[in-house]
């Protein structure tokens, strides 16, 4: 496989991205969407798409406005914006390569995805891995002190994987606001849910909350013991050969 750096506008800033492609022929082109605070080089993300390469799948994963390569300031991003970046990386793969059928997405990126997905004409099957059912779900990882802090005082530097992001209150208006389960039960494309029932950051029920609201086709994948951010090469290599079996069906 090859990998080769992109880079495209989202709301007028430049975001950095790499699209990881097989040596022979590409069957589909995916989108993919990172997990809350990391980026398209958090190691889960660069082998779940080196793996879908190897199945010639073409990944398409990016940094969200203000993280790893992108412009941006973090601080003053949230749930909408997310939707947003992918829209415009969806427009981007349409313009200089092929438009996405497939989209992917982990943890908040799944949720952001399943909010995007009706705005990508061309996707015909969406995934979904350890993501939370609700924007709102997010703000509950900060811890009590955070939360309320932030809502007293506007904003906060909050210690999240291990290193401090701004936060401001509009990140939560902005989630509250979102109304997600609607667009769920419209989806009208083929849906994966993938989650691991030990997942100590996003808990197991709320895949069950994404399948009870989508309608068919749909489908469920335990993900074993897998943690939340795919760190064991074998769990992200496996959910990439499931995403490959499962999508052929899928993907014209």
């Amino acid at each position: 496989m090859r990998s080769q750096r992109q880079e495209f506008i989202s709301n007028g800033l430049k975001l950095a991205a790499k699209l990881d492609a097989p040596d022979g022929d590409i069957r589909a082109y995916a989108l993919f969407a990172h997990c809350f605070t990391c980026g398209k080089d958090a190691i889960g993300a660069h082998r779940l798409a080196q793996a879908l390469a190897g199945h010639g799948i073409a990944v398409l994963r990016f940094d969200f406005t203000g993280l790893g390569g992108s412009e941006g300031d973090f601080a003053d991003t949230n749930f909408s914006s997310n939707v947003a970046d992918l829209v415009a990386a969806a427009d981007f793969l349409r313009t200089h390569h092929e438009a996405p059928q497939l989209l992917i997405g982990h943890s908040l990126g799944g949720t952001a995805m399943l909010a995007a997905a009706g705005q990508i004409a061309e996707a015909t099957a969406v995934v979904t891995i350890g993501s939370p059912s609700d924007p709102t779900h997010m703000p509950s990882l900060f811890g009590s002190k955070y939360l309320e802090l932030i809502r007293q005082e506007g904003e906060a530097m909050v210690p999240l994987a291990g290193r401090p992001f701004r936060i401001k209150r509009q990140f939560f208006d902005d989630a509250e606001g979102y109304a997600l389960k609607p667009k769920i039960a419209g989806l009208k494309r083929a849906l994966l849910v993938m989650h691991a029932p030990g997942d100590d950051t996003v808990p197991v029920a709320n895949a069950m909350e994404i399948v009870t609201a989508a309608r068919h086709p749909k489908s469920f994948v335990s993900l074993d013991t897998a943690d939340h951010l795919l760190t064991r090469r074998e769990d992200a290599v496996y959910v990439a050969d499931l995403i490959a079996a499962w999508s052929r069906r899928y993907l014209a």
